[in-house]
């Protein structure tokens, strides 16, 4: 079988495309005409995937009729070669998207661009012309792409380096640390939801959780070391990375803490001074919506320091979130003496594929714990939510729950523009 994947990478670029359909189109270049929609010269706000897809859905039924031919190009631009005799209902279609983006400054603002919003071509009289800009925007793209190839190239060398690279050592960990104490990592902190998801696959925000990305964080300060290599090395690191993030949500240095957020701090932060000076400069009201994710081998590896330490950050108003949990782990201790508020357990197929006695199991320890406060987090792919559901779990984490928030985002955009053509 082929594959599939690889087929995808060898189809021709759209550029390419319209470049070999202008070539084909200088034998009968009599009675047609095309139009360049430059929808590249919209803010980017305006020129999302859906508003692209909804302006070019305008020219289906002249395409049906086989009145015309239309390419998207990558940087977003419409080419729409067409017949002479369809010309008025192209310029009404023309009108119609350009109302789309009535707000954008390219048309809101046209007298002051010297970019007209489409530009017309007789495809008889300036075939020459439209020959060389087609030719132009194929080679751009072309030129583009090496590029892209070479930097995908290059990171994918680069994190081949890391898995297998050089163990962190006590000399590379204090040089790092030095230089995470002058660095700005506001552009290494990363937000992920935590949803209620719906039986129509529709998330509802619960809160979202903060955290510095590792990953990134290595490929920028850290090629050629594998970070996690020594467990004891990683763990001072780690602690290191929480204090950054508490002076960060302290000082609110380009870190948005809008709404319910969580981050995840080793026990022995909420006992430091930092972690003191953290709570002394939030808001008792603020507490409440903020959720401190702890790790299990944190929690195990020192029980009494976890107690203590949970206790404390409780009474001054924050939640506690168990983190990293698998089923092995929840069916062996007690929820109630571990006395945390939210509880993550992580997402794996062997939760489906276990068969009824680790379904079993499962619901044990949901009753236990309660449905609201259990979150199946590292949920990639729709089984993940559909099989939490039926055992009562409403909350989810993880990429396929990213993908239902910009899926939401895109139908909201788009009954968003379908009121506003109505409008117009």
């Amino acid at each position: 079988m082929a594959d599939s994947s690889g087929n995808q990478r060898n189809l021709p670029s759209q550029e390419n495309l319209l470049l070999d359909y202008i070539h084909r189109l200088e034998s009968h270049k009599e009675g047609r005409r095309l139009v360049h929609i430059h929808l590249s010269s919209l803010r980017p706000f305006n020129r999302r995937d859906q508003h692209i897809r909804m302006a070019a859905n305008n020219f289906d039924p002249l395409i049906s009729d086989l009145n015309g031919q239309l390419f998207i190009l990558k940087n977003s631009d419409i080419f729409f070669v067409f017949k002479q005799s369809v010309l008025g209902e192209v310029e009404t279609l023309v009108q119609k998207v350009k109302f789309l983006f009535d707000d954008d400054p390219l048309i809101a603002d046209a007298a002051k661009h010297h970019q007209p919003f489409a530009t017309w071509y007789d495809a008889d009289k300036d075939f020459e012309t439209i020959l060389n800009l087609i030719q132009n925007i194929a080679q751009a793209e072309k030129n583009r792409q090496s590029v892209v190839r070479a930097r995908m190239d290059a990171r994918a060398a680069l994190k081949a380096k890391q898995q297998q690279g050089e163990p962190l050592t006590p000399d590379v960990l204090s040089r790092l640390e030095s230089a995470l104490a002058r660095a700005d990592l506001s552009n290494l902190v990363r937000r992920q939801f935590i949803c209620k998801v719906d039986s129509k696959m529709v998330p509802e925000q619960m809160f979202s959780e903060l955290f510095i990305s590792i990953k990134d964080l290595r490929e920028t300060m850290l090629p050629g070391v594998n970070v996690t290599a020594n467990r004891w090395l990683f763990q001072h690191l780690t602690e290191t990375l929480d204090k950054r993030m508490l002076s960060m949500l302290t000082k609110n240095d380009g870190v948005s803490i809008s709404g319910d957020i969580s981050f995840n701090v080793n026990i022995a932060t909420l006992l430091s001074p930092e972690f003191q000076t953290y709570d002394d400069n939030v808001a008792a009201s603020r507490r409440g919506t903020m959720i401190i994710e702890l790790q299990k081998e944190d929690i195990f590896s020192n029980l009494p320091s976890y107690l203590f330490a949970r206790e404390m950050v409780q009474d001054k108003g924050y939640r506690v979130c168990l983190d990293g949990m698998t089923l092995d782990t929840l069916v062996m201790i007690n929820f109630e003496r571990i006395g945390a508020d939210l509880c993550k357990l992580v997402w794996h197929s062997d939760l489906v594929d276990g068969g009824e006695a680790t379904h079993q199991q499962l619901r044990a320890v949901i009753e236990k714990i309660k449905p609201d406060n259990l979150i199946l987090c590292r949920c990639d792919n729709r089984e993940a939510i559909d099989f939490g559901r039926s055992l009562g779990i409403t909350q989810f984490q993880g990429r396929y729950v990213e993908n239902l928030i910009a899926e939401d985002g895109r139908r909201r955009e788009l009954l968003r523009l379908k009121r506003r053509i109505e409008r117009n």
